[in-house]
């Protein structure tokens, strides 16, 4: 297997490529995802090699994305549906929940659902509120749909080849800060991620800091700071949000005794405060200090001036590391 330097753009157009070689139900769908190859260039290049047959450029309607995605996923194909900002995509919201999710369990086991759901999501790159929202927790409280978030390059390429191979509908969020923030070796040839595991970043025995996608840069550089400082952090990546590997998490904060919840959302009813809040019922004996959460404010996201008092920072989740530890 050989390795190439790539950005997650790149190592995500790789992922897509090599299942489209693969398995020829494959299809792309989505507006501008063909002639102009996305509005992130994600799917560059794919249309001139597969043809429009199965890269579809579709109209400004992303309920009508959807269903078409649904009716040909129970049919044999397996749709990879692009939206183009997490913001446009809940006209298909009913969609989603009401069949996407619930198709196999309607037909008892007859019928699946095996279509994935790419959107770029978050702030962090000057845009307006619909193209940066962070809205996952919607999605992880709906049943049926797994939600999947990768944080790197090589993330990114083995958790979506891993959500096109699944039997059922995944949402597949990608980190908009991050597609071109940074480069890494990725395998060329088939290289899979499991769905149902945190990512162990760094190990550590002081304190436990959980994030997801776009949240990882800063969490590493406050836990660079932290660890100056004698505090010895584990760092966990939760790459899937649900079904969550909660058997990762409770093993993490059983041997730390605390954690640190990192999430670009804003704060009230979150992915974080689930989280927290699983943590205490289950691990409440096990903890040295109350759980910390580093979240968005609840406010509409600001212009882009605004962006960086609006956005999730190393220095406030430093500070929260030092709370727990002083408690």
């Amino acid at each position: 297997m050989t390795l190439a330097l790539m950005n997650m753009v790149q190592a995500l157009n790789l992922a897509m490529d090599e299942e489209m070689a693969r398995d020829p139900n494959v299809i792309i769908l989505g507006e501008d995802v063909g002639v102009d190859g996305g509005v992130f260039r994600v799917t560059e290049g794919l249309l001139k090699k597969y043809g429009r047959e199965r890269v579809i450029d579709t109209p400004l309607e992303e309920s009508g994305i959807i269903g078409v995605s649904i009716g040909m996923a129970m049919n044999g194909l397996r749709p990879v549906a692009e939206i183009q900002f997490m913001g446009f995509i809940y006209p298909a919201f009913n969609q989603i929940i009401s069949h996407a999710a619930k198709m196999r369990n309607r037909s008892r086991g007859r019928l699946s659902v095996p279509m994935v759901i790419r959107t770029p999501y978050g702030a962090g790159v000057k845009a307006l509120e619909h193209h940066s929202e962070s809205t996952e927790s919607l999605f992880c409280q709906i049943p049926g749909l797994k939600v999947v978030v990768p944080s790197t390059p090589l993330e990114a390429k083995g958790l979506l080849t891993a959500a096109i191979r699944d039997p059922d509908p995944v949402i597949f969020l990608e980190p908009t800060r991050s597609y071109r923030l940074n480069k890494e070796e990725v395998p060329e040839g088939e290289y899979l991620l499991p769905l149902s595991k945190v990512r162990l970043v760094k190990p550590g025995k002081d304190i436990t800091v959980i994030g997801w996608g776009a949240m990882m840069p800063p969490i590493q550089k406050a836990v660079e700071g932290a660890e100056k400082e004698g505090i010895s952090c584990e760092i966990l990546d939760l790459r899937t949000l649900s079904p969550m590997d909660w058997s990762g998490v409770i093993s993490s904060i059983k041997k730390t005794g605390r954690a640190v919840i990192v999430q670009e959302a804003p704060r009230t009813c979150g992915l974080a405060g689930e989280i927290a809040a699983r943590i205490g019922e289950e691990l409440l004996l096990s903890l040295k200090s109350p759980v910390e959460r580093v979240t968005a404010p609840d406010i509409v996201l600001p212009l882009p001036k605004g962006e960086d008092y609006y956005y999730v920072n190393p220095d406030r989740i430093g500070k929260a590391i030092k709370r727990a530890m002083s408690f």
